[in-house]
């Protein structure tokens, strides 16, 4: 089992784990908050579910039919992940506002049980270390799903850290402020939207072709410009298929070399492009014979 799939195997295991406690208790335990917060870890868990998939996918060799590869369907995934952040996010905060409009209008909550504020605690510290980990294997595979997840997985942690106060406050504070519980409920779906609306647009922006951003590309000229013999890189296009990055430029060298040493040199940028941003970056060299300028 590689690395991305075995922390996505822990990250769901740990996710269906929360969701029962935190769903379970948070109904036992009258709390709101935590049952929000429940919800968001059920959608860590068909997120996971969703990475997995894309992981799998992603992974598939280049075929006839997919000259680039597959990692779109990880990009897909992730935008998958995103949507379901949204939706969980929207449910949330417009179950959390029902209740506060009930207090409003004198209604009287129900004072949650102490034992919803430890397992608050509990989920915070799950949360934290599964993020840390996840991002961690995520930047080192270079796995932009497991990225997200892990982002996910940090805003999970904040968002139990709102229903521990809001919780921990609706006990200790008292019958007029246990509507402290669903306003923690609120916050707990700011944290999901947020983050779905990261999600969300970054991996639209790569389903919709978007270029690199300026410093990518102004470093991707950098190292072109430091190979020997390479003179004036330009229409430079860039863009990402997955986890992969794919480069196409134009390139001008001394129109009396032969074609083996112009070959030479596009070869050099090739290499140390791959050298920087991995072996599997797609980059496609066009050579032109040097022009002369005219002012």
């Amino acid at each position: 089992m590689n690395e991305p799939v075995k922390v996505t195997v822990i990250s769901i295991l740990l996710n269906v784990f929360l969701g029962v406690l935190k769903l379970v208790v948070g109904i036992v335990g009258k709390s709101a908050a935590l049952v929000a917060d429940g919800i968001h870890s059920f959608s860590d868990f068909v997120s996971d579910m969703v990475v997995l998939v894309g992981i799998k996918l992603g992974e598939k060799p280049v075929d006839e039919g997919h000259n680039y590869g597959h990692g779109k369907f990880e990009t897909f995934s992730t935008v998958i992940l995103g949507v379901i952040l949204f939706g969980a996010g929207i449910m949330i905060f417009w179950e959390a506002l029902i209740k506060i409009y009930d207090a409003y209008h004198g209604e009287i909550l129900v004072k949650p049980k102490t034992i919803a504020v430890g397992v608050a605690a509990l989920s915070i510290l799950i949360k934290e270390l599964l993020f840390r980990y996840t991002k961690y294997i995520g930047e080192k595979t270079k796995k932009p799903s497991l990225i997200a997840n892990a982002w996910h997985h940090r805003s999970d942690a904040l968002s139990s850290v709102a229903a521990f106060i809001g919780i921990g406050g609706a006990i200790i504070l008292g019958e007029s402020w246990r509507i402290l519980d669903p306003v923690a409920a609120i916050v707990v779906s700011y944290f999901i939207l947020k983050v779905a609306g990261m999600i969300l647009i970054q991996s639209l922006n790569e389903l919709l072709e978007a270029s690199l951003d300026n410093d990518e590309r102004t470093n991707i000229l950098k190292i072109v410009k430091a190979v020997p013999g390479a003179k004036n890189p330009h229409n430079l296009r860039t863009r990402k298929v997955g986890n992969v990055i794919a480069i196409e430029l134009h390139l001008w060298v001394d129109p009396a070399l032969n074609v083996v040493d112009a070959h030479d040199i596009s070869s050099d940028v090739e290499n140390n492009l791959k050298n920087y941003y991995g072996g599997n970056t797609i980059i496609s060299v066009h050579i032109e014979p040097e022009k002369e300028v005219t002012i």
